[in-house]
């Protein structure tokens, strides 16, 4: 295990953070507009959500480049400002860390689909290596591959991650099948766990995609089919369109309420996704520290 792994790790459970999208919605994104982007035109709002994490606690706080592939910023306009848009992101994340928390950069899926042939997998894994890189340019502590569904595609990413030294989290989202446990593309977590692991992650994950509540399970089965130490970020519930906005309605609380038994089933990392913000990782650091999972 990665050397910055076993020291976040040593102190317990490490709390990472919640949504950026929201955040950035509510300081004047609109709908369709590139957030990556933002890095660029508004560092100072985007450095404005990463500090809100860290003031409430967060060990590992990610970056504002979800979308920052090539191949997503060229839906944009801005394919050509991939590497410029991810070191921006990786440095105004560490800038809010400061000594408090660790930056672990986010590379989100690319939007096209490799058994469609929309790209080819030359075309991802350069797109996915020019990411990493920049993003380990602009002082990233880590690397978090997330929401995915293509194991394939993750592989891709895996190993563009690796090739910067940096420790590799690898996160897939399981909202599918009948009983809402396999990605999109069919994957189950034990597969995920095993294949991923195999591939050279440094940490298997789940995030997005349902609440809470679903993801005891989820966790539960992933730590059983690896070694490594496992990454868990819920949404806060499944969203309610009310006036055209995605509205979510688990609470802070409730949601804080289930990470003691996320940590007893594996999960060393755990955090928010979609609905989530600040006070729900203020809730969890509480629930954490009496449930006896983390230092104070």
């Amino acid at each position: 295990m990665k050397a910055l792994l076993i020291e976040l790790l040593s102190a317990g459970a490490v709390l990472t953070d919640g949504s950026w999208g929201v955040h950035m919605q509510s300081l004047g994104l609109q709908p369709g507009e590139s957030p990556d982007v933002w890095n660029l035109t508004h560092p100072d709002l985007v450095a404005k959500v990463a500090g809100a994490y860290v003031e409430a606690g967060s060990r590992v706080i990610l970056t504002n480049t979800f979308g920052a592939s090539r191949i997503m910023l060229a839906r944009h306009g801005y394919g050509d400002q991939a590497t410029a848009i991810n070191r921006a992101g990786a440095r105004i994340s560490k800038e809010a860390a400061g000594d408090r928390a660790r930056v672990f950069a986010s590379i989100g899926p690319s939007g096209a689909m490799l058994m469609m042939g929309d790209v080819t997998e030359q075309d991802l894994s350069n797109a996915f290596i020019e990411q990493a890189q920049a993003l380990a340019e602009g002082g990233a502590d880590g690397i978090v591959i997330e929401t995915m569904s293509d194991l394939e595609e993750t592989k891709l990413a895996v190993a563009a991650a690796r090739a910067t030294g940096l420790p590799v989290v690898a996160s897939m989202t399981f909202d599918s099948g009948k009983n809402k446990d396999r990605t999109m593309m069919g994957v189950t977590p034990e597969q995920a766990a095993v294949e991923l692991t195999e591939a050279g992650a440094d940490v298997i994950g789940a995030n997005c995609g349902q609440g809470i509540e679903s993801y005891v399970t989820i966790c539960s089965r992933l730590h059983a089919a690896t070694t490594l130490p496992i990454w868990i970020k819920p949404n806060a519930g499944l969203p309610e369109m009310v006036d055209g906005q995605a509205v979510y309605h688990t609470t802070p609380e409730a949601f804080a309420s289930y990470a003691p038994t996320l940590s007893a089933s594996g999960a060393s990392f755990i955090g928010g996704c979609c609905g989530s913000n600040p006070e729900f990782i203020r809730r969890l650091k509480d629930a954490l520290r009496v449930a006896g999972n983390q230092d104070s």
